[in-house]
């Protein structure tokens, strides 16, 4: 259910944006999420056309693209994707350590905004 809360924070970013630079309609926004993000696409989407009826953005399309799960070994420094889980280790696939540092997949940010 967070992703009322995580949508209409979208919405505020967008609509301020929209108003500030005499955007007339706001037809798309692009969105990167991380994998690891438990949000739910079709309900940031029900969300945001709930929320955005009657304003510039009434209609937009949110089109979400996901980002991959990154780590850093802390030994060789060697950035890598992959997955995680109950019962998986993560290990740097160059040199094994399993001293790693998750540095993506959770983020979510609008990239862009499409406009009329």
């Amino acid at each position: 259910m967070h992703e009322l809360a995580v949508t209409e924070s979208i919405l505020n970013i967008v609509l301020k944006h929209a108003e500030s630079n005499g955007v007339a309609k706001v037809v798309g926004i692009n969105l990167r999420i991380g994998e690891l993000s438990d949000l739910q696409n079709k309900w940031i989407q029900r969300y945001f056309d709930y929320l955005s009826k009657g304003t510039l953005a009434d209609g937009a399309i949110l089109k979400i693209e996901r980002t991959p799960i990154v780590f850093q070994c802390q030994s060789c420094h060697r950035e890598f994707h992959g997955s995680f889980g109950p019962g998986k280790d993560v290990s740097c696939p160059k040199c094994g350590s399993t001293s790693v540092t998750l540095i993506g997949g959770r983020e979510y940010f609008i990239k862009n905004i499409e406009v009329l």
